[in-house]
């Protein structure tokens, strides 16, 4: 089997499907050499006794023993085959014993494309018409795939965002085995629940800080101690007091002044000690800590929580997938009914004896700029991809240095997994605020001037407006420079 293995790596498959095929049937030979030594390892450990039986029924202290016992064995055998003599046996010669080894067989769905693209239809039609869901296109949902901050806590612990999380882990790992067929799974699957186990108890998951149990986040997003009263509260504004109370797991709604006011409730006071009505349903502190009802809420939101790191890992790992079925996504929803009946025929007759005269061709295509290809192989007009700004380059830092060519794809990362990701591991919430923000030393500086805002309460120049004669409206320092400059 080793040599067999040997022999199947010095093979040079020919596209990607006879790579697919050849990494599970050389899987096969791995699985088939484990089992073949954890039976024999049974043997030799002999728990019940069997080979140590044989072994003392064929041994004697003297030669002459050892040949009667002999003797009397050859004469089983002899009688055996008397009284059965139809019975036909042979010592093998040429046959081998890898022909035994059946051939895999793997299976794909027709958007699958052979492991290129993820089928997320059937996922994607449960989430919109689930409680827990809301209405978004195709696309979105692939790029937000591993993104469950969306989610309300109250129907996060439900057991239909259960039943959901397992049937979407459950097809990503399906999805990883069947294209990756030599990874260890199991063994990374041990780090990442060891690790996630040691996150819960230290309180540090994203999002489950609180362990299921309601109460405060790590840390507060606004100190009430540097304010002293509630209309200094309501300067905040209400996007800032709705963050601040969502991440105490309090009520958001309201106006700008009820929310200030539910928020200075918590001034100096414990959550524990707070009614349970300002808490959104399922974040509400647990009576008793200690009892069953935190014990059954905890295991709950464990369960929860990690199918969703094992989600977001998932999707981490297969990232080029991910990206691939989103362009594939948007590829099919310009192409005309014939592009995509070409190319379905070309993926039947095998993608690489139908490319390879497609690439012979390919090679004498004049392409000194290094234009991108379009959908018929050939390199797009330089008109066009200067007209789209397919030849200006883009750098984000946040995102390892990652390249965009053009600012349509440029501006549509900052809403991409990586971009958002990136923020995340920065320890910033992605908002409005950091769009076109590409430098890790701009964003955390940007990130400690708004949390500085926050707490520092009302500020006259930013923050108070004024109105112009026909009906403008500017905050403090904008009016005075115009109205300085007689533009008002």
């Amino acid at each position: 089997m080793e040599r067999k293995i040997v022999s199947e790596f010095l093979a040079e498959p020919e596209g990607r499907r006879d790579r697919l095929l050849q990494n599970h049937r050389i899987r096969g030979l791995v699985d088939a050499m484990q089992e073949r030594a954890a039976k024999l390892r049974r043997i030799y450990e002999d728990a019940n006794g069997a080979r140590a039986e044989e072994a003392a029924q064929l041994g004697a202290q003297t030669p002459e023993g050892r040949l009667s016992k002999f003797a009397q064995r050859l004469g089983e055998v002899r009688d055996y085959y008397r009284r059965f003599p139809s019975y036909e046996f042979s010592e093998g010669g040429d046959v081998d014993p890898l022909a035994l080894i059946p051939e895999p067989r793997v299976e794909f769905t027709g958007e699958e494309r052979w492991g290129q693209t993820l089928d997320l239809y059937e996922l994607h039609h449960d989430f919109v018409n689930a409680r827990f869901g809301r209405a978004v296109d195709y696309v979105s949902y692939v790029q937000d795939l591993a993104d469950f901050s969306g989610v309300p806590r109250a129907r996060r612990l439900e057991p239909g965002y259960l039943g959901y999380l397992n049937k979407l882990v459950g097809y990503l790992e399906s999805f990883y085995a069947r294209t990756q067929p030599l990874v260890n799974a199991a063994r990374n699957y041990r780090k990442l629940e060891d690790e996630f186990a040691r996150d819960w108890e230290a309180g540090e998951v994203e999002g489950w800080e609180d362990r299921g149990l309601g109460g405060a986040a790590a840390e507060p997003l606004v100190d009430l101690e540097s304010f002293e009263s509630v209309g200094d509260v309501e300067a905040l504004g209400g996007d800032a007091l709705k963050e601040a109370l969502d991440a105490l797991g309090l009520k958001a709604g309201g106006t700008v002044a009820e929310r200030a006011a539910r928020l200075w409730k918590t001034r100096g006071v414990a959550l524990a000690d707070l009614p349970r009505g300002l808490f959104q349903k399922g974040r509400a502190p647990v009576a008793d800590p200690g009892g069953k009802e935190a014990e059954r809420r905890e295991a709950r939101a464990r369960a929860v929580a990690l199918l969703e790191t094992k989600a977001a890992k998932l999707c981490e790992v297969m990232a080029a997938a991910v990206e691939a079925t989103v362009h594939f996504a948007e590829k099919k929803q310009v192409q005309t009914y014939e592009e995509l009946e070409r190319e379905r025929e070309d993926e039947r007759a095998g993608e690489d004896v139908a490319l390879e005269d497609e690439e012979d061709a390919e090679e004498d295509v004049y392409n000194p700029w290094k234009i991108p290809l379009g959908w018929d192989g050939k390199p797009l007009p330089v008109w066009l991809y200067k007209l789209h700004g397919l030849n200006i380059e883009f750098k984000c830092e946040i995102c390892g240095e990652a390249s965009y060519w053009g600012r349509r794809a440029y501006e549509q990362h900052f809403n991409e997994w990586r971009h958002v990701q990136g923020l995340r591991s920065l320890g910033i919430r992605m908002s409005k605020e950091f769009y076109e923000v590409t430098s890790i030393k701009e964003a955390q500086a940007l990130w400690d001037s708004l949390r500085k805002r926050q707490r520092g309460g009302f500020n006259a120049d930013a923050d108070e407006e004024f109105e112009d004669e026909d009906g403008n409206v500017y905050n403090k320092k904008t009016f005075e420079d115009l109205k300085r400059q007689g533009i008002i």
